[in-house]
C-alpha cells in the first residue's frame, strides 16, 4: 500500500471522510466519527454492489497529514537510514507521540512531501479492507488526490483549498500552493468560516508566495458551496468531482 503513489484507473474507489462514505458514484451519510469497530460495517454497506478486488481510498486530511520540507540539501544514504531520518523530521515537525508510518517523496529542487499515519490505525483500515475483501492498493489524503488531478496541469502560480464541512458553516482542511511544483503546504484541524480562511489563512499565505515571487493567480476551492470575495480570484471546484472518474 503506498501513500503517496497513484494507481492506474481503479475498479473501486472509497472516498473516507467524516460526515460520508462515498462509494461507487454515491454518497452515505455518517452520523458522527467511523469508530474502528464499526468501520467495516460502514464500509460494508457503502462498498456492498462494488466488485471485489483492491480498492483506492482518498481519506480526510488530518488522518494522513502532510508536511513539505524544503532546501534539504541532503539526505542519509541508504533506504533504512534515509527512511528513520524522515519519520524523525515527521513525528518532530508534527509533534506526534504515537508510532507513525512515513512515505516520503521527492519533488526536485531539493524538497520532499512526507506522508504519514499512526500504525494502529493504518493497521486497523488494512484488515478492514482485508476482511472485506478489498485490500487497499492506494492511499491518498483528499488534498493531494484533488492537486494531482487539478492544479498539477495549472500553468501559473495558485493555490487550491481542500475542505471538510465541520458544521456551522466552518471548515477544517489543507491549503497547497504551487508554482512549479508544490511550494507551500498548510494544513488546519480547528474549524474556521469562509470569511475566517480567508483573513487567517488565505491572504497571510498569498503574501507569504508574493515574497517568494510565486504570487498566486486563482484560488481553487474544493467543499464549500459558496466563497467570499478574495484578493485572489476563486474558482469553486464541483462537489462531483469524485465520480468522475470511471470506477
Amino acid at each position: 500500500m503506498g501513500a503517496l503513489r497513484l494507481g492506474a484507473r481503479q475498479a473501486s474507489m472509497v472516498w473516507l471522510e467524516p460526515h460520508r462514505v462515498h462509494a461507487g458514484g454515491r454518497d452515505h451519510a455518517l452520523s458522527g466519527p467511523v469508530a474502528t469497530e464499526s468501520l467495516v460495517a460502514v464500509l460494508a454497506s457503502a462498498l456492498g454492489d462494488q466488485p471485489l478486488g483492491p480498492t483506492h481510498w482518498v481519506v480526510d486530511d488530518p488522518w494522513l497529514p502532510c508536511l513539505l520540507l524544503r532546501d534539504i540539501v541532503e539526505v542519509p544514504s541508504g533506504a533504512e537510514a534515509r527512511d528513520g531520518f524522515f519519520k524523525w523530521r515527521f513525528g518532530q515537525s508534527l509533534a506526534l507521540e504515537a508510532p507513525q508510518v512515513v512515505q516520503s517523496l521527492p519533488l526536485g529542487e531539493n524538497a520532499w512531501l512526507l506522508a504519514g499515519m499512526d500504525e494502529a490505525t493504518r493497521e486497523s483500515w488494512l484488515q478492514a479492507s482485508i476482511t472485506l475483501g478489498r485490500p487497499i492498493r492506494s492511499l491518498l489524503p483528499r488534498w493531494l488526490w484533488l492537486y494531482n488531478r487539478i492544479a498539477a496541469t495549472r500553468e501559473t502560480p495558485g493555490m487550491l483549498l481542500s475542505l471538510c464541512p465541520a458544521g456551522a458553516d466552518a471548515y477544517t482542511g489543507t491549503l497547497a500552493a504551487w508554482g512549479r511544483n508544490l511550494v507551500l503546504l498548510r494544513q488546519w484541524t480547528d474549524p474556521a468560516t469562509p470569511a475566517e480562511w480567508n483573513e487567517e489563512r488565505v491572504l497571510p499565505s498569498a503574501a507569504y508566495l508574493q515574497r517568494e515571487s510565486r504570487h498566486p493567480h486563482e484560488l481553487l476551492v474544493w467543499g464549500a458551496p459558496h466563497w467570499p470575495g478574495s484578493p485572489v480570484p476563486v474558482q469553486l471546484l464541483p462537489a462531483g468531482i469524485p465520480v468522475q472518474e470511471a470506477l
